[in-house]
């Protein structure tokens, strides 16, 4: 067994390409080599600013030979058959081939004998290949050749057990020669093995190789640079990702910025920090409130521990805060409500008008909802009116991601109401699973007036999602209102016209939470449209069938359906009506009828009182009469009258559990 090393070498790697390239290097190789017949041990890729590296334990030096047999023409077929088979089999003779006989008489079959293949030439025919199909999201040639990669091309390194696998790309000949960092360990390096490569890199080469173990650094010298100096970071889980993407051997500094900056929206700054410059912001940890600071990840430890790269970087920051600070002051020359004329020249859609048309329409159904959340209609439509003006600020169109953000801030400033203000901030929310979803009564007005328009106005026009595509983020929008309605405990019909979708968004909503989806869909199909009514029962319904009871009444039922389905065709017609109290003769029939009345009131009044776990626990008390009815009673009785009554009587359990759940739907 051998180990293969394989490192494409080059300029710096857009961060946000990193992982799905070290992925998809990992998944060509491994495809190339299984398809070669190879079995090996772990693949382990790595990404960096500037290197792919590959490493494979365990892989055969050769492929197994494979032994073959395939059919060919009947015995006494014409040349010309012979020779096609011969062709398509490898083979230049039929003597190489041995004769079999089946009903149809006999015919020729070929031997085929495959030795397996050195590795290393599967390694040199496969490598090139991948690397020429590599999927990048954007490529570009240099000079005069026209090879594609993200970046120009600098170096490869391609071991099997140490020794050179030879091919050339791009001109580049593969190599053992790696480079480490540019300024701290350039190198160059000769490497025979994974262990000797990663100790060169992440020695004198100064290059921490694994994405992981730069994020890791990364956070720890920030907890440390935080506890130093009382600070408390701002998280940003996306920054730390494509700092760890930008730098080989990660350096945290701490950055002084110009207090006068404070006075701006907090959300500016930290914005303007990790947008622009790739900045983490910091807290006073006593305060909570940001910090004059700021921590940069440098790319290496400079000789004067960092003072100047921290000075530079501030300057940077500086001017571009002064931009932001000149937005604010531009932008407060106006009132929020000011602008809301100037949002006629934004279009919405051009079927469904402008944002101020959108404005109006979100306005007039935020009044018709608030009273439904407890909410001030008037405050509601106000804000809603409100809600797109900042679209026009020139703060939101040079950060975009804050938009309504920056309108509470110009409502603040105009004197308007807290309520109306918060609305307008939070109108967007949730924009994503994790993000919170609007709690005062009229910010959910607002962003439920915002969501049901857009999805009733694309419906209207015919723009749904197909497949994949989904253009005007419907998905997003369905299930905003899903988690707005289920987190505020909100009853509120959902239109006619949208329900089936929202109901699959609802679906995926409660997979996700744990809820397998026949349960879902024996709800749904009973619970109509209010969407706390069905989480409600699908979470009952659950609880109880993960119970012993619940288990058995299911299997029960199953069984009772089974039958009257099975009876059913070969009478051609439904089993209905009444059961005949007169014809139930057995003890166990009369018990099973008495229990199934009595669960069906008592399971209909906890319905109607909305207490879904008391409506599953009426039915827990029908196990036992239904087990002991299949166990005493013979529903097949050779009396016509009592066998109809009979399967009556088992219909009549699917009957009491209907107003529940649909018991069919649910796998047992």
């Amino acid at each position: 067994m051998a180990e293969f090393l394989l490192e494409i070498f080059c300029e710096e790697i857009p961060a946000r390409m990193q992982g799905k390239a070290a992925r998809d290097l990992g998944n060509g190789l491994q495809k190339s080599l299984k398809d070669a017949g190879f079995e090996f041990g772990e693949i382990q890729t790595f990404a960096g600013p500037r290197r792919l590296t590959l490493v494979i334990t365990d892989l055969p030096e050769k492929s197994p030979d494979v032994s073959e047999e395939r059919k060919g023409p009947r015995v006494g077929a014409p040349e010309q058959a012979l020779a096609g088979f011969m062709r398509g089999a490898g083979i230049s003779s039929m003597d190489k081939c041995e004769q079999r006989e089946d009903k149809k008489g006999k015919f020729w079959v070929a031997k085929i004998e495959k030795p397996g293949r050195a590795a290393e030439q599967v390694l040199a025919e496969t490598t090139p290949q991948i690397m020429a199909d590599f999927p990048w999201p954007k490529s570009m040639k240099w000079g005069s050749g026209s090879f594609r990669w993200v970046r120009p091309l600098h170096g490869i390194v391609c071991l099997l057990d140490g020794k050179v696998v030879p091919f050339e790309v791009a001109g580049i000949a593969s190599g053992n020669q790696t480079m480490g960092h540019r300024q701290m360990g350039p190198g160059p390096f000769l490497v025979s093995s994974f262990a000797d490569y990663r100790e060169h890199l992440e020695g004198e080469g100064h290059v921490v190789l694994d994405a992981g173990d730069r994020k890791a650094r990364i956070s720890e010298q920030i907890k440390q640079i935080c506890q130093q100096h009382k600070l408390s970071l701002v998280e940003d889980p996306a920054l730390l990702d494509e700092v760890a993407g930008l730098a080989e051997w990660p350096v945290v500094l701490l950055g002084q910025m110009d207090e006068a900056f404070l006075d701006l929206p907090p959300e500016v700054i930290t914005l303007s920090m990790a947008k622009h410059q790739k900045y983490f912001s910091v807290n006073n940890a006593k305060t909570g409130k940001l910090a004059p600071h700021f921590l940069v990840v440098a790319n290496l430890a400079a000789p004067d521990g960092g003072t100047a790269i921290a000075q530079g970087n501030a300057r940077v920051l500086t001017a571009r805060l002064a931009d932001a600070r000149y937005f604010w002051d531009t932008d407060r020359t106006q009132t929020l409500r000011s602008r809301v004329n100037a949002l006629h020249d934004v279009v919405f859609h051009q079927k469904l008008g402008s944002v101020y048309d959108k404005a109006m329409r979100v306005a007039a159904l935020a009044k018709e909802l608030a009273p439904k959340m407890g909410a001030d209609p008037e405050l509601a439509e106000r804000a809603a009116w409100l809600a797109k003006a900042d679209l026009t600020t020139q703060m939101v169109v040079e950060f975009t991601s804050l938009q309504g953000v920056i309108g509470r801030y110009y409502a603040l400033a105009d004197g308007e109401d807290m309520a109306v203000a918060d609305a307008i901030r939070d109108h967007y929310k949730p924009q994503g699973p994790t993000d919170a979803v609007p709690t005062d009564p009229v910010s959910i007005a607002v962003a439920l007036a915002d969501k049901l328009d857009t999805l009733v106005g694309f419906w209207a026009i015919d723009e749904k999602p197909t497949g994949s595509k989904d253009p005007y983020a419907l998905r997003r929008a369905a299930l905003g209102v899903i988690r707005i309605l289920l987190e505020n405990k909100v009853r509120l019909p959902i239109p006619a016209e949208l329900s089936s979708f929202v109901f699959d968004r609802l679906k995926v909503h409660l997979r996700e939470q744990g809820f397998s989806h026949d349960l879902i869909d024996a709800v749904i199909s009973q619970a109509g449209a209010d969407l706390v009514a069905i989480v409600a029962r699908v979470e009952a319904l659950s609880t109880f069938l993960a119970t012993a009871d619940g288990e058995q009444l299911l299997a029960g039922t199953k069984r009772a359906a089974n039958i009257v389905k099975v009876e059913q065709k070969k009478q051609s017609e439904t089993i209905v009506g009444e059961v005949d109290v007169k014809l139930l003769i057995e003890p166990e029939e009369k018990a099973l009828f008495a229990a199934l009345e009595t669960a069906s009131q008592t399971a209909a009044k906890a319905i109607t009182a909305e207490d879904y776990t008391a409506a599953m626990a009426a039915l827990a008390p029908l196990r036992g009469p239904i087990d002991a009815f299949f166990d005493e009673v013979m529903v097949n009785d050779k009396q016509e009258n009592l066998r109809v009554n009979r399967l009556k009587l088992l219909s009549g359990i699917r009957s009491a559990l209907t107003p529940v759940a649909d018991f069919d739907r649910i796998a047992g």
